[in-house]
């Protein structure tokens, strides 16, 4: 039956206006990443206590005349999301995505636009061509419909083709845009009345500043949201490169179910999805396909761990400085996952994650999505 539609209101949050605004400061304060932001609210306590002591963690770091992200600077982004409608929730508010907490990376503070409700039952990914043929939209249609109707919401990116099908056949019974660039930047053009009615009867979330124009690079960041709120994904139509075969990689690192249409062996549209059956994703034909791997995706996704992280051991400059060289000697231009370099120092997260945020502030390492560490070129 078609989910009965809410009105966008939201019970008000525990977290204070003056708390979000510190959090938003500390994340958007310069070469602040998610795990350094996490490290520090939890080394700090709370975001005032972290804004304070970030420029001495800086200038320890080498940074010198550091500065936060300014105050007038948040001011601005949270005056253009009232001015848009939007809701700032952070990752311990009781409307932030459940699902989305259990990934790695997942963003600490989230724009939304509409009713945060069609995100409180479970989620299905439906990803796609962009160029997509009659076949792979007419499928896409279906399925979003069909899921729609069995009580899911339907997850896709506002992209023209596959995503916009999605989006438009689940409009009635729940469905959400994950956007590139910020919830007030709609992309591509032609979609601003499907994002319209998506913020009336569904919503739109980002993690990127109100305003902020989408670039290339935002889009892979974008796609791990997209898998990450969803129990499994489900790739219609995909070159085989493509940014949907990005966020099936996304949804295997993060223990998603993979599922993919298959097509013509001569349609390079399909050579994607032809490819991930090829390599052990379940094969679609309809929407009891989908439903029916729902149990398997239940079992691969572990529940989050709550707790706080320790407080990290206090080390000597010469002890700092060799554990400094060994992370550097370990990590080179291709992406190394962060568990590997603990166990391949044979250390634990609370030695190293302290270590790994200065050389962050540094400038020395950068993070990538899914728990990767590289060198910065």
């Amino acid at each position: 039956m078609p989910r009965t539609q809410h009105s966008s209101t939201h019970p008000a949050s525990p977290t204070t206006e003056d708390d979000l605004v510190a959090r938003l400061r500390l994340l958007r304060s310069r070469r602040v990443g998610i795990s350094t932001y996490r490290r520090l609210m939890a080394d700090h306590g709370n975001p005032f206590e972290a804004l304070r002591a970030l420029p001495e963690i800086a200038r320890a770091a080498g940074l010198e005349e550091y500065e936060t992200c300014p105050e007038a600077l948040v001011a601005a982004e949270m005056r253009a999301g009232r001015a848009a409608r939007a809701r700032l929730i952070a990752e311990d508010d009781p409307d932030y995505p459940a699902a989305l907490k259990q990934i790695a990376d997942a963003p600490p503070l989230i724009w939304a636009v509409g009713d945060v409700r069609v995100l409180a039952q479970p989620a299905i990914a439906l990803v796609g061509a962009r160029n997509a043929s009659s076949l792979g939209t007419r499928m896409a249609r279906g399925l979003a419909k069909e899921l729609g109707e069995a009580g899911f919401t339907v997850i896709s990116g506002l992209a023209r083709g596959v995503d916009a099908a999605a989006h438009l056949a689940a409009l009635d019974t729940g469905t959400a845009a994950v956007m590139a660039g910020g919830v007030d930047v709609i992309y591509p053009a032609e979609n601003a009345g499907l994002a319209a009615d998506i913020a009336r009867r569904g919503l739109l979330i980002s993690e990127q500043p109100m305003g902020m124009a989408p670039q290339s690079r935002h889009f892979p960041r974008r796609n791990r949201i997209i898998s990450g709120l969803a129990q499994v994904v489900v790739v219609v139509e995909a070159a085989a490169r493509s940014g949907s075969l990005i966020t099936a990689r996304d949804a295997l690192d993060q223990g998603r179910e993979v599922l993919a249409v298959p097509g013509h062996p001569f349609d390079a549209r399909a050579a994607g999805c032809n490819m991930l059956i090829r390599d052990g994703a379940v094969l679609v034909r309809n929407a009891e396909d989908v439903i029916a791997a729902l149990p398997r995706a239940a079992a691969l996704i572990e529940p989050a761990q709550p707790g706080a992280v320790p407080p990290p051991p206090e080390r000597s400059l010469r002890e700092t400085a060799a554990l400094h060289q060994q992370i550097l000697d370990r990590l080179g231009p291709s992406p190394l996952a962060e568990d590997q370099l603990i166990r391949d120092l044979k250390t634990s997260p609370g030695q190293i994650g302290p270590v790994l945020v200065e050389l962050e502030m540094e400038g020395r390492i950068q993070r990538q999505a899914g728990g990767l560490l590289s060198l910065r070129p």
